[in-house]
Formats: C-alpha cells, sequence, structure tokens
C-alpha cells in the first residue's frame, strides 16, 4: 500500500478497505477479496477478509446497461468516495459519493476485458454492496453491472457493524482502494523485461547502483 502511494489509516477504528481482484477472467464468480484492517483500542491490527466480486457479472457483460460497455471499476485508492447510504434506495450499503474511474467493457461476451476498454471517472452508481439477503450466493449473474458485491450476507452484516463503528467516530467518509493482481504481474513482467534488456547493453551495474531507475508502468 505504501509502495504505491496509498494512504494507511491507523487511528483505532478508522478503516482500511482494501478490493484485491484476482488473477481469473472469468466472469460470474466471486472470486476476489475485500481486506478490512484497522488499529484497536490497544492499537493491535485487526484484519477481516470476505469472498467478494470487483468485477460485473455475465448477464451485465452480455447485456450493458449503458451504450459503452459495462463498467469494471479502474485500480487504484479512492479516498473519501463511500459513504454508507442506500444501495438502489432498497438497504444499507456503501455507495458511492465521490468520482470513481471505470474501464467501459464493450464487446457484449462473457470475457472479462480490462485492457481494450475505454477509461471514464465520474459518478456511476460503484457500490460496495452483497448479492443475497441471506445465506451465500455463488453465481454473479445480475447483482453486479460493476458493483463491489459481497457474496455472503453474513459477512456483509458484519462488514457494516465495522463501518458503523468508524462512522461514529470518524464521519460518513470511507477510503475504497482496489489492487489488481493482473495488473501488478504485468507490469513484474515489463518491469523484467526492461533488466533484461539494459544487462544486454552491458548498464545493469547503473541499474543495481540506482543511477538509472526503471519506468514506471
Amino acid at each position: 500500500m505504501k509502495q504505491s502511494r496509498y494512504a494507511v489509516y491507523d487511528q483505532p477504528y478508522q478503516l482500511n478497505i482494501v478490493g484485491l481482484r484476482s488473477s481469473q477472467t472469468l466472469a460470474n464468480r466471486f472470486d476476489d477479496e475485500l481486506h478490512v484492517f484497522f488499529r484497536t483500542d490497544g492499537k493491535r491490527w485487526e484484519q477481516h477478509i470476505f469472498k467478494i466480486t470487483t468485477d460485473p457479472g455475465t448477464y451485465w457483460l452480455k447485456n450493458p446497461s449503458s451504450p459503452q460497455g459495462t463498467a469494471i471499476l479502474a485500480r487504484g485508492q479512492y479516498r473519501n468516495a463511500y459513504q454508507i447510504g442506500l444501495h438502489q434506495g432498497k438497504y444499507k450499503a456503501l455507495v458511492q459519493r465521490a468520482p470513481v474511474t471505470v474501464i467501459r467493457d464493450y464487446d457484449r461476451n462473457a470475457t472479462l476485458d480490462f485492457f481494450n476498454g475505454n477509461q471514464a471517472t465520474g459518478y456511476f452508481g460503484i457500490n460496495i454492496h452483497r448479492a443475497r439477503q441471506s445465506g451465500t450466493t455463488k453465481i454473479i449473474d445480475k447483482y453486479s453491472a460493476g458493483c463491489q458485491v459481497f457474496a455472503g450476507a453474513g459477512d456483509f452484516n458484519k462488514f457494516l457493524d465495522l463501518c458503523e463503528k468508524h462512522r461514529s467516530l470518524y464521519g460518513n467518509s470511507f477510503t475504497y482502494t482496489l489492487i489488481d493482481f493482473r495488473a501488478v504481474n504485468r507490469e513484474k513482467l515489463r518491469h523484467t523485461a526492461y533488466v533484461s534488456v539494459m544487462a544486454g547493453l552491458g548498464i545493469t551495474g547503473l541499474l543495481l547502483a540506482g543511477y538509472l531507475y526503471p519506468p514506471q508502468f
């Protein structure tokens, strides 16, 4: 987190909410994670891990509500971009209160496309909510059109309890950070290739000495 210059909150019960997008590109699976960590009153770190999706379901990939394609939240940190509110006016969730950046998957197939779509920043209703009202949902389907969605209703209720504790101390403002393992792995490969090219040119020593720096992708 700090290596990416993302904020890490260390006040008691001030939540760090981090989505980890898996390396899978098949839609309709709850194969991502939401990590919530914070310091307690005793300054001990506590962490909770929940199964979620950070990607839209197959239904919305094939039937986008926007002509530009279905929204996929782009990786990054969205500071103070969420607040407790009503998801679609129905039940309590974290709802978008500031602009976020999405990638529009426009090819209308069942494969998630993270690299060829157009990016847009604005208010898209990219909320953090649950799937079914009770139990655990296995198939995303219509439950996400770009939102970050919990598979388990019990997990979501526990998450909301943590959010209410945060709100009582710090107000109704939450930061969400999304880390994409696909992008991280891609950058590692590009970095390795760059160093290999530099070695072939005979300037590895300069790289190691810190006089030359690889590009930031």
